[in-house]
C-alpha cells in the first residue's frame, strides 16, 4: 500500500502533465522514469532519517555499555571500548576527555550518542 500511493500518484501527474503539455509517449516515459528515480532516491534517503533519528532516542550509557556496544560508536573500535571500559566509571561524559581516554575530536563526533545516567 505504501508504495502504490506514491505510484499512483505519479499516474495522476503525468496524466494531468500529458493533457496540459501534449508531450510525445516518449517524453512522458522520461519523465515518469525521472519522477520515479528522484522519488526511489528521497525515500531511500527518508528511510535513512528515520534509521538514524530513532537511533537518537537510544543513548548508550559509558558505565554500563557493553564492549561490542562501544566499539559499535563511529570511529570506534575494541581498544577504544577496552579502554573506556577500564576506567569507568564515570560521573559524566565529559571524563572521557578530561581522563584522556579518547580525544576530544572522538568525543565531539560521539558526544550527542553517549550518556552516563545516575
Amino acid at each position: 500500500m505504501r508504495v502504490a500511493l506514491p505510484i499512483a500518484f505519479l499516474l495522476l501527474v503525468a496524466s494531468f502533465a500529458c493533457t496540459r503539455n501534449s508531450k510525445s509517449p516518449d517524453q512522458i516515459r522520461k519523465d515518469a522514469a525521472d519522477a520515479t528515480a528522484k522519488l526511489r532516491t528521497d525515500t531511500r534517503a527518508a528511510a535513512e532519517g528515520i534509521r538514524e533519528g530513532w537511533k537518537r532516542g537510544e543513548l548508550l550509557d559509558i558505565n554500563t555499555a557493553s564492549r561490542g556496544k562501544l566499539a559499535s560508536l563511529p570511529g570506534f573500535d575494541d581498544s577504544i571500548a577496552d579502554r573506556i571500559i577500564a576506567h569507568r566509571p564515570y560521573a559524566n561524559t565529559q571524563e572521557l576527555v578530561s581522563r584522556h581516554v579518547i580525544s576530544k575530536n572522538d568525543y565531539d563526533r560521539i558526544h550527542d550518542q553517549i550518556e552516563v545516567k545516575k
